[in-house]
């Protein structure tokens, strides 16, 4: 039997940004046709008005979610679950409640359609966290929406990008806090979560390496107050005893550089920055953003809402494409 190409619920992030632009750009490759069957989660009248900005011909037939096992997807035509949230004269690149009460509601809808087997995967267009908490959605960004939507409560945020993954140990909190959350426990958990994700991605006893905290992994006492030797280390020992191929604390500054070059398979990084920072520097379109842990596949283009660029057609739709293909790859398979 072969094998049905999976379908991809692709939420529309912040209609006042470059989500819709970024996805109809994406949905004009055959490519996308050929790997998936692709489903559009947000407002039709905002996909309708960004085909002006990037000189857009795709069909969009809206749908509900009833329809979906009926469709019958072909290059050209844009299906979209149509939740009618937004008015057709929504600012474009301005912070809005409207907007961001509608971004949760987006990926909420996705959540359930994933739940329920309705969809395989999702990808989302990226949100604006000060529209999300003004819209009445006090989280950080998706992954803790997910996590709460979904019940997971062990969850990390892995970036990916050629050459180079990165996962983290803690993401939006500040660094004092971030710190103070790091533990044992978490960093034992997170070597877990790079392990499994990367083995079943077809990796064999992925190489994985763990930054420090201090600069130069705290150099044996002599930077922070023995933040490596508490918070790190035992967690990086539990895992080495499961047989775990996994090193560390070692310094990020250099650590980051030999991933690329090919020495590891995978960097455990203590915070956001420590963490996005490498990522970025390779590139904004290069990058995609995967929510591991959790019960459902979930990837994100690794850029913003681009508020200053939104309706102006010059987006690159790279990241997006990346983050639909890595859907496609980690997508349960259909029969």
């Amino acid at each position: 039997m072969s094998q049905a190409k999976p379908i991809i619920g692709i939420t529309m992030g912040d209609g006042a940004g470059v989500g819709p632009e970024i996805i109809l750009k994406s949905l004009q490759n055959q490519e996308i046709y050929d790997l998936c069957n692709p489903v559009v989660i947000g407002d039709s009248k905002i996909l309708s008005r960004a085909q002006a900005y990037v000189n857009s011909h795709l069909q969009i037939k809206t749908i509900t979610d009833d329809q979906l096992d009926q469709l019958a997807f072909e290059f050209g035509t844009v299906y979209c679950l149509d939740l009618d949230l937004l008015s057709a004269d929504l600012p474009i690149g301005q912070v809005s409640a409207e907007a961001g009460h509608a971004a949760f509601e987006y990926l909420a809808k996705a959540i359930d359609l994933a739940k329920k087997q309705q969809i395989d995967a999702i990808c989302t267009a990226p949100l604006n966290k000060e529209a999300l908490h003004k819209g009445g959605h006090q989280y950080p960004g998706h992954t803790e929406i997910l996590a709460d939507l979904t019940n997971t409560s062990e969850f990390s945020m892995m970036l990916s990008a050629p050459n180079l993954k990165v996962i983290h140990v803690t993401t939006h909190v500040g660094i004092i806090d971030a710190v103070k959350m790091i533990n044992p426990d978490r960093v034992y958990r997170v070597i877990q979560l790079a392990h499994e994700t990367l083995t079943k991605s077809g990796i064999e006893n992925p190489r994985i390496a763990v930054c420090g905290i201090n600069p130069h992994a705290g150099e044996n006492g002599l930077f922070g107050y023995g933040e490596e030797d508490e918070k790190v280390v035992p967690g990086v020992k539990k895992a080495q005893e499961e047989g775990i191929n996994v090193v560390g604390p070692l310094p990020a500054d250099t650590l980051f550089f030999r991933t690329v070059r090919g020495d590891f398979d995978i960097v455990v990084a203590m915070y956001h920055d420590q963490g996005h920072g490498p990522v970025k520097v390779l590139g904004l379109d290069a990058g995609v953003n995967i929510t591991v842990g959790l019960p459902i596949i979930r990837t994100s283009v690794d850029h913003g809402t681009a508020f200053d660029i939104a309706g102006k057609g010059i987006v690159e739709e790279k990241s997006m494409m990346e983050a639909i293909r890595q859907a496609v790859e980690l997508a349960p398979k259909r029969k």
